[in-house]
Order: C-alpha cells, then sequence, then structure tokens
C-alpha cells in the first residue's frame, strides 16, 4: 500500500470525524451521513440501526463478498463532554503539533475509525477471502447501549462475524479482557416532618446512608478476600457510591434521598449478585420504615449496564491478534467496551488500537501519528492475511 497517502488520508479523516460533537448527550447522525457518504462514494452500502427516538444510530457495512463468516473492526462514535475542562484549542476543531493530534474524541476513538475507512480502498482492491465488516455504534461512553442494539440488528440479518477487533486506544497492543461497569441508582422515599418530631418520620437520607454503608462494607470483602485477578491494575471487583442528593432544610426531617453507586466486576464476579446483595439488605431496613409509614419505599434503578471481557489468552482472536499486532503481549484493561456485549453474542472479541488511554477524557487529548501508523500497519497485515485464508472460521 502507497503508505504515506492512505495517513494523510487517515489525517483528513481525523479532523473531518472530531469535528462533529457526538457528545453522548448529542445526536451522532451528522457522523453518521458522513461516513454513510463516504462509503457510498466508494460503493460500499451500509445499513443503519437506530435509538428509539432516532437521534442515534449504529452504522455496519461489508466489504467484498457478502456470504460467509467476516471479521468485524468495531469503534464508538460517541466522545464524552469538555464541560468545564481547560483545552488550549478548540476541542471539535483537530490541532496538529508535535506529532500529535489534538481534539476531543482524537484517541478515543476518532482515530482507529479513521485509520480503517483510510484503508477500505485497499480492502476493496483485495480478493478477501472472507468479508470485512465496518461497525460504528452509538451511546458507548453512557454503558455500551448502541452495540446492544447492533447486535439486535445483526441477529435478525442472521449476521454471524467470526471474529471483532475493538480499536480502543491500547497503543496497539492486544487485551484480552476488560471490567464490567453496573451504574445503579437507589431512591429511598421516606415520610418528611418538622425535625423536632423526628422520632415520628421516617428520615430518608439515614436510610440511604444505612445503604451505602452496606455498599461499602461489601466493596471491603472484595478488597479483601476477591475474588483476584493481577493483571487487572485495580485486581478485584470494586464497588462506590459517586453520587447523593437529598433534603430541603436542616429543620426538616427528609423525605427524599437518591443516589448512584457503581460496580466495576472482574469477569469472573457477578454483578446480579453483588447489586443483589444489596437490595436484599434494602428490603429488611424497608421493612423497619413501613412499621412508621406504610408507604416508604426504596427502590433501585439500572442507568448502565456494560458487560464484562475475558476472551482466553490461546483463543483464535487473540493469537490472530498478537500476530498482526507482531507483539506476544497479551494485557487486561479495567474500563469497559463494546467488546463485552459482542462476546457474549458469539463473536470473538479482542481490544486493539491506537494510542494511549490515559489521556481520553481529559483536556488536550490526543492521538499520536505515530499510533495511526502502526494501526494502519495492524490493519494492513490483517488485509494481507484475509487475501490468503479464511480467518477464525
Amino acid at each position: 500500500m502507497n503508505s504515506n497517502k492512505i495517513l494523510q488520508k487517515t489525517i483528513e479523516l481525523l479532523k473531518a470525524l472530531v469535528a462533529f460533537d457526538t457528545t453522548s448527550r448529542e445526536s451522532n447522525l451528522g457522523l453518521i451521513q458522513f461516513v454513510q457518504n463516504y462509503l457510498a462514494d466508494l460503493g460500499i452500502d451500509s445499513r443503519l440501526s437506530y435509538d428509539a427516538d432516532k437521534r442515534k444510530a449504529n452504522l455496519f457495512a461489508t466489504i467484498g463478498n457478502q456470504s460467509g463468516r467476516g471479521i468485524v473492526l468495531c469503534g464508538h462514535t460517541d466522545v464524552v463532554p469538555v464541560d468545564g475542562q481547560a483545552w488550549d484549542t478548540n476541542p471539535f476543531e483537530a490541532h496538529i503539533a508535535d506529532g500529535k493530534i489534538y481534539g476531543r474524541g482524537a484517541v478515543d476513538m476518532k482515530g482507529f475509525i479513521a485509520a480503517t475507512l483510510a484503508m477500505l480502498p485497499s480492502y476493496q482492491s483485495s480478493a478477501l477471502k472472507q468479508p470485512l465488516h465496518l461497525a460504528l455504534t452509538y451511546d458507548e461512553e453512557v454503558g455500551c447501549v448502541g452495540v446492544q442494539t447492533l447486535i439486535r440488528d445483526l441477529q435478525a440479518l442472521d449476521i454471524h462475524p467470526a471474529g471483532c477487533f475493538v480499536g480502543e486506544p491500547t497503543r496497539m497492543q492486544v487485551m484480552t479482557a476488560h471490567k464490567g461497569i453496573r451504574v445503579t441508582r437507589c431512591h429511598v422515599r421516606g415520610l418528611e416532618a418538622h425535625s423536632s418530631l423526628a422520632p415520628e418520620a421516617v428520615n430518608a437520607i439515614e436510610y440511604a446512608g444505612r445503604i451505602i454503608e452496606q455498599i461499602r462494607q461489601v466493596a471491603v470483602d472484595l478488597r479483601t478476600h476477591g475474588p483476584f485477578d493481577s493483571g487487572f491494575k485495580v485486581a478485584h471487583t470494586t464497588m462506590q457510591t459517586g453520587l447523593i442528593k437529598g433534603g430541603t432544610a436542616p429543620n426538616i426531617v427528609p423525605k427524599d434521598c437518591e443516589f448512584v453507586f457503581d460496580c466495576r466486576p472482574l469477569p469472573q464476579s457477578n454483578a446480579d449478585e453483588l447489586i443483589g446483595k444489596i437490595q436484599s439488605y434494602a428490603e429488611k431496613i424497608k421493612v423497619e420504615m413501613r412499621n412508621i409509614y406504610s408507604q416508604a419505599d426504596i427502590t433501585f434503578e439500572t442507568l448502565a449496564n456494560a458487560a464484562p471481557l475475558n476472551t482466553p489468552d490461546e483463543a483464535p482472536i487473540s493469537y490472530l491478534g498478537r500476530a498482526l499486532a507482531r507483539n506476544n503481549l497479551l494485557g487486561r484493561v479495567s474500563f469497559a467496551t463494546d467488546a463485552g456485549w459482542l462476546h457474549q453474542a458469539g463473536i470473538p472479541c479482542v481490544v486493539v488500537g491506537p494510542g494511549d488511554i490515559d489521556v481520553a477524557h481529559k483536556p488536550n487529548e490526543y492521538v499520536e501519528v505515530s499510533q495511526l501508523e502502526e494501526c494502519l500497519g495492524f490493519l494492513d497485515r490483517l488485509r494481507e492475511r484475509m487475501t490468503q485464508e479464511v480467518l477464525l472460521c
């Protein structure tokens, strides 16, 4: 391939992608339409699957023979907010300096998407033994939401890919596992009263505090007794409370309290069981509350749910990833990705992409040009292998 020409095309595409404000609270349809038009100009058809409000969409496209089990290159289109961050440049206008491309989403993960799009003509001109799929998702940053819609769409179409590379930033090292995420909101409803009559009321904040302490106790037990996986920076499952609000005045017993807690389970942990422990404890103290006020209540709502990933190191997708990366090291990452749900849907996955997660979500986010070059090399070696044999069949 003409590596310099494709690198320049990657940078051009990355600039265009960064210019779309695809913060998760916004629509991603502008970016999706841009990609769809780019694909159409190459003669590639694409399919969209929407969220319930039709404000966001996944994109799925196939290059090469439509039959057979293909390889998926997957990336999410949404980015985290820039609110309150001190950027040196406009975060939605890519800026190049010192071999780095700055902009929101440059590393997480529009750099990978740009590299993939730039490589598509090379795949088109190659005699692939199996199809190559492109999958772009929405709302990964708020709990891997869009990929679940994509999976249902692929299942309805009877498309069963042989494997998938999710291009989150790993400095092009193959990652075979990551933790999951479960974010839960708890609402405690009590009975308000003048604070001088506190024994006749149900203090929602105090009961919420007891549940929060139970969450902390479960977290301490996990930290002390495991299970453990030394491949992760934090080797155990974690739980913590991150948000809380309640009450109206110091002299009013609070009627309502709401808090949000998260669980980051290891692949071998069960988030349902851990959340179930908290809910069982809440049921016990709800009995106390209703002895005072029959309409007191405690409810739980799942806000985000991303599945963990645990691909065996000896799996064919892991072996292929190492061969393409030219690096025998395999690792684990603590952040969640779309790979968790894809893997659970029967699509073997590993995570490998350009750039460093340490600069993601921060002001002056960037991806190094050298990392984009490494990514293009990985993608070209995949192209070459796909012309020689059917992979992961």
